[in-house]
Parts: C-alpha cells; structure tokens; sequence
C-alpha cells in the first residue's frame, strides 16, 4: 500500500467483485492436523495427548457430519463464513463497542506539516476533510484503483462501508445498515456531522454538485465553534453509543418512543458521511511518541464521538487528529487506505490550501437537537460514569523503534512482519516465563467478501527459539539456526491462511453448523487445551500489522489478562501501540514494549554475528 495508485481510470473499483473465487472449505484432516501443532506449546504430554484423542473422536465422530453440512452451506454461498463472522464476531458481542471493539489511533500528519499547534484546529480540519471528501468521491465514482497482489484482484466490497455507514444496538444482536451507493447505483447521502461540547450539527458536503472547499468547511466549522464556545454545552447523548449493547438497544427505544423528532436525528447520524468530533482535548504528541493521542482516540471524550460509527474523524484542539471506528462493517486496512491517501495529499500541498479561496453562500449548519426528559439525562450521566471508569483503566504506550526499519530488516533477508512478531514473542517469554496465544491478522481478500483470518504465530519452533535464546548456553550458531526455522514456519503459516488454508475459522464454522443445528457442544471446544492456545477469543496477545505507510491504529487487549499489540512499518522504524489493563497485576504494557525493543536487538546481533 505504501507506493499504491489511488486512482485509476482503465477499471472500475467494483469490476471484479462478480468474478473474485469462492472462499473455500479446507479439508477436515488438514484443519485438525494444524490445530494439534498449535496447541503444542500450551500443553504438556499428558494433556497433549488427551487433545489428540478428542481430536480423533471428533474427525470420524460428529466432525465429519458437521464437515458434510458446512461443504453443502459453502455450494449455495460464496462466502460461507461472512455472515456468520458479522454476527458472531461482532453484531452479538454484548460488550460496549466503544473501547472494547472499536479501533482507533494518531492521524500521521505529525510528521510532517502538521506538529501539534494551538489555533490550527479549524483551519486543518477544513483542508483534512476536503481530502477525506476526494476520497469518498473516488469510491462513488469507482475511481478508486483496485486493490491487487501479485497483479491478483482483492475484494474491495468493505470499501462501501467506510462512508454513510452506523451500526445500531439490537436486544441480542446489532445490525449494520449502509446508506452508501455508486453514482451507478443512485443517490447516496452527502451530509456531515459534527460534535462538539455536547452538541451536534450536520450541514452537506455537496453545494451545487460539487463538494466545498476547504475555506468553505472552515466557514462552517467556524461557524459550529463560535456558538459551542459561547454558548452553554449540550447533554451529549453521543456517550449512550458507549454503553453495554443491549442496555444502549432499550434507552435507544425508549428516546424514540419519547418523540419521534428523535429517530429523524439519530438516522440523520446514522446516514452522514462520517462524524466530525470537535474534541477539546489537547494531547502531546510528536512522531517518535504518540501515546498521549493514541490513548485519547480509543478512550477519550464520549460526548463528541458516536461509536457506532463506522468512521469518526477526532480533530483535537492543538490541530492534531485521530480516529476512532466500529470495527464491525470493515478491516482497518479500510481506514488505512484513506489516511494514507490523505496523508499524501497533505504532503504533496506542503500543509496548504492550493484551491479557490472564494467561499459560496452555502447554507450555515443545522444544529441537531434531541428531545429527552429526566430519565434520558440520567442515562447519559451514568453512560458517562461507566465509560470513564473504564478507560481509566486502560494502560497505553505508543513508541517508535527508531534503531530498526524495514530497509535494515530486509538486508538482513528477514520478512519484516515475521522479524517483528518473533521479537514480540521473544519478549513475552522473557517477561512472563512461557509461550504467549497469539492471534495475528491474516487477510482472505484474494476470495470473495474475504475479511481475516487468525494466523497463530506462538508455534513449537517459536518456543525452542525462545528458550535457546534464554539458555547462556546456547550458541549464536544453534540460536540463529532455530531463529531461521521459526521464520520459515511463521511465513508458511501466513501464507497458507491467506489461501484460505487456515484452520480457525473452519473450526468455528463447524462450531457455528453444530450451534444452529441444536446439537451438544462438541469436546473439542470444550477441551481446556482449546481455550489455553487461544481458541474461543482468548488469545493473550491480539495482534496487527497496521501496514508500511504512515498510518497507524490500535486496539485494547481481547483478554483482561491480555495485550493489544498494534504496529507499523517503515523503512526506518517501527512504530508500535501496545495496550493492557492496569486492574491487571500480571499485565505491564510499557514493560512488554521494552522488552520487544530489546528483542529486535538481540535477533540484529544474531543475524550479524559472524558464522561459525
């Protein structure tokens, strides 16, 4: 992605939707065969054999039956896991989306033109919206280029969801509904929201056809200012998105019920663009520390983000930026695309506006206002109270590991990506005396409406690397040879799932057929040794290369007992977000971050240590 094409004219982002393959069912035997050598290093022979048994019931018992029913859902489907995965993944997790599921982080454009520097917030906000508003405009046009490797079409549908795009609270399960259409396929919502000091205000994008400028949203946007500033606060109903699912799905009714003026504002949120967040916070930021902002974007201020968003662009006082997004309609590869779109954009006008200064007399905002009574004010207060005591404690620490890139790794003839994830295992045992379940994100893109898949980087040839790296008796010989095979192991995994031949989520498909079917949950998921290697959710370390561009995100821990370990990659750096919970006492986020940079280290000195 770094050196991508955005737009391109010879083919049009969605052409290749109708002819992507299939994604495909793996063989039984292949899938459980995976599964036992990624249990290996949870377990000691006892269990291990234990696991093999269950293992070995389950493959000529009820795995084959269930194997028949999942191949006859997968001949009618064309991705007979995408649905399924929404719902399980996302749409009926109970847990408040907001800080728990959403991702977020720091805009780049720190490095560059844009330092933090109060005053600059408005003016900014109008030049980096204006971009993000091109970026829109190349999707609905489908001048978006396509997404390739290897001259390979990926699919591109996740792109509909970044813009027009809310997820809203059900009982027992949520749902997602787009408003977004091609300009082939008719008329598709171009209004914004804003949020500030409590208060919302919307106003369009589009003036005459075309999408205003720069000077123009900064008219608005002063506009929006000037009265949030001057004038009391509003009752920011915004923090009900950071409540528990079901309980935000009855105060939601309840606020419709109460006047139905309410369900034309929140579907007025629900179909904009994105939600502009006006926030008041003024983080230190700068670009080899970006922990202060990274920590405001995935827990700051509830009142000024909707979190069912898919996309909430944070504009911060001092004229930095972030972002904050509903993880449920698309990857962060997504939102990774248009940051580094805009973020070239940026660059490439050195920080200015190089349009028309002439602003049009183009309707001011509108400002948005709920009905609500006692019990609705009462509900956001105690939104606000839960969520704060929450994030609160969330440890954050976002570096950049500035003695190692990608150009070093490469010279090394080591994949990047690998370098970074056996650093990180390397830490873990160094810090807590064992393998740590890790789940790395492996994308499926190669197949229709293909989303991930979990690639498991703590295998037995990790683990023998580790502890030959902690024995004083080990040479750099044995150390480099072991160092070697962890890393050919790790880059055929990773390949292996992004072929569709990965065995997680063929296990919860056949986990899913036995659910729907009534049948008893099958030992296999019950075994101890499924959930110790990460299985059901539980892997301690939760994982992502963010990419080889400027852009960079992260997430909280999956586990309370866990990390978030979000990083990117350049030529002369790696920039890394590790989260934990502080109520956690076996769990230090800053700990593990230097233990990783220390690991990077010694994994150099390994690979150029003379060979004996």
């Amino acid at each position: 992605m770094e050196n991508q094409t955005f737009e391109c004219t010879e083919e049009q982002t969605f052409q290749y939707q109708s002819t992507l393959p299939s994604l495909p069912v793996p063989p039984l035997s292949e899938s459980l065969e995976k599964y036992i050598n990624a249990v290996k290093p949870f377990v000691n022979e006892t269990e291990l054999r234990r696991t093999q048994e269950i293992v070995k019931n389950f493959q000529h018992g009820i795995g084959k039956e269930l194997q028949r029913k999942l191949l006859e859902r997968a001949r009618t489907k064309r991705n007979w896991l995408e649905e399924w995965w929404l719902k399980s993944a996302y749409l009926e997790v109970r847990t408040p989306s907001q800080l728990f599921v959403n991702f977020g982080g720091a805009a780049p454009y720190i490095e560059h033109y844009w330092p933090a520097k109060e005053g600059t917030q408005l003016e900014r906000i109008g030049i980096a919206l204006w971009h993000i508003l091109q970026f829109w405009d190349l999707i609905r046009t489908e001048r978006l280029a396509v997404h390739k490797s290897e001259n390979t079409p990926l699919d591109m549908d996740q792109f509909r969801m970044l813009y027009c795009t809310c997820k809203i609270p059900g009982i027992t399960r949520d749902s997602i509904v787009s408003y977004f259409k091609t300009e082939s396929e008719g008329k598709c919502p171009s209004h914004l929201v804003f949020m500030c000091r409590g208060r919302i205000f919307t106003f369009d994008a589009v003036h005459d056809k075309r999408i205003i400028t720069a000077p123009e949203l900064q008219r608005q946007l002063t506009y929006i200012r000037r009265r949030c500033d001057s004038e009391p606060e509003g009752p920011g109903v915004a923090a009900l998105t950071s409540e528990e699912r079901t309980h935000w799905a009855k105060v939601r009714e309840y606020l419709i019920n109460l006047d139905p003026k309410n369900l034309s504002v929140l579907e007025k949120i629900q179909s904009s663009l994105l939600v502009v967040s006006l926030d008041d916070a003024s983080p230190y930021a700068t670009p080899e520390d970006y922990t202060q902002i990274s920590l405001e974007a995935l827990s700051g201020n509830p009142t000024v983000r909707w979190g069912d968003k898919s996309y909430n662009l944070l504009c911060f006082s001092n004229g930095t930026f972030g972002s904050n997004c509903d993880h449920a309609p698309y990857d962060a590869m997504v939102l990774v695309a248009m940051c580094h779109y805009s973020d070239q954009q940026i660059k490439a006008s050195e920080g200015k506006w190089k349009g028309s200064d002439v602003v049009r007399d183009i309707p001011w905002p509108e400002e948005l206002i709920f009905t609500l009574d006692e019990k609705l004010l009462d509900d956001i207060e105690n939104a606000k109270q839960q969520y704060y005591e929450k994030a609160s404690d969330l440890q954050l620490v976002s570096y950049a590991i500035t003695s190692i890139g990608k150009a070093y790794i490469k010279k090394l003839r080591l994949h990047p990506d690998t370098f970074v994830q056996l650093a990180l295992q390397l830490a873990f045992f160094r810090l807590h005396g064992r393998p740590g379940c890790c789940y790395e994100t492996a994308t499926t893109r190669r197949f229709y409406h293909g989303r991930t898949e979990t690639m498991r980087p703590c295998t037995v040839e990790v683990v023998e690397f580790c502890m030959a790296m902690l024995d004083p008796a080990v040479d750099f010989g044995r150390r480099r040879r072991l160092m070697l095979s962890a890393f050919e192991k790790h880059n055929k995994l990773m390949n292996e799932c992004q072929n569709g031949k990965g065995f997680d989520r063929h296990l919860l498909g056949l986990f899913l057929i036995a659910k729907e079917a009534g049948l008893p949950v099958p030992e296999l998921y019950t075994d101890p040794a499924y959930t110790k290697s990460g299985g059901g959710g539980n892997f301690i370390l939760s994982t992502s290369l963010v990419g080889y561009t400027a852009v960079h995100g992260g997430v909280v821990p999956m586990v309370p007992h866990g990390y978030g370990f979000f990083y990117r990659i350049r030529d002369d750096r790696i920039v890394v977000t590790c989260t934990a919970w502080k109520s956690c006492p076996e769990t230090d986020a800053e700990q593990l971050y230097w233990h990783v940079v220390q690991s990077c280290q010694e994994m150099v000195q390994i690979m150029a240590a003379p060979r004996l």
